[in-house]
């Protein structure tokens, strides 16, 4: 019975993987994306119902919300009873990027950026970027704006096929 509810979580992540985090307990804003959620990989820890995300937020692959501090184990012989949870928040319109965890307690702000590969340990402010482990801010959202700005190819109205062109075509050696 276990393979076969393991088997429907994946396709229902699949299918809707907002439907799916919203069935674990995981309250969710308006216009949220989950990218590549896998069902039993720790995504929304143990407390799913522990984690509040905004509205536009994307959470992307690799992505773990850990809600709880496993590390009391080590007073489990003298204190049978004990755990030490913390809510995650996130607020509205962040990117969480690709194997970022945010620990117990964290509180993100409205417009962030947490970087690929990041490990979230403290409170994070509005409106800025923060990468590294632990993350740290290091820029502010208009710095993060003109420093995109200068770099970035308008090309997501092109077809994938114009798409590969033009990225070829500026990567070449002759580009």
């Amino acid at each position: 019975m276990n393979f076969f509810r393991s088997l429907f979580n994946l396709y229902q992540a699949r299918r809707n993987p907002v439907a799916y985090a919203r069935s674990l307990g995981v309250v969710i804003g308006k216009d949220a994306r989950l990218i590549n959620i896998k069902p039993g990989a720790g995504t929304f820890g143990s407390e799913p119902y522990l984690i509040k995300l905004g509205n536009h937020v994307t959470v992307t692959a690799n992505v773990q919300f850990v809600t709880h501090d496993g590390g009391v184990w080590v007073f489990r012989q003298s204190e049978p009873d004990i755990d030490v949870f913390g809510e995650i928040v996130i607020g509205n319109n962040v990117f969480i990027g690709y194997g970022a965890i945010i620990m117990p307690g964290v509180h993100v702000g409205d417009n962030v950026v947490i970087g690929a590969g990041a490990i979230v340990t403290k409170d994070i402010p509005n409106n800025v970027v923060v990468v590294g482990v632990p993350a740290k801010v290091v820029f502010s959202m208009d710095e993060y704006h003109k420093s995109t700005m200068e770099k970035c190819i308008r090309i997501k109205h092109l077809s994938p096929f114009e798409k590969k062109r033009v990225l070829l075509k500026k990567y070449s050696n002759n580009g």
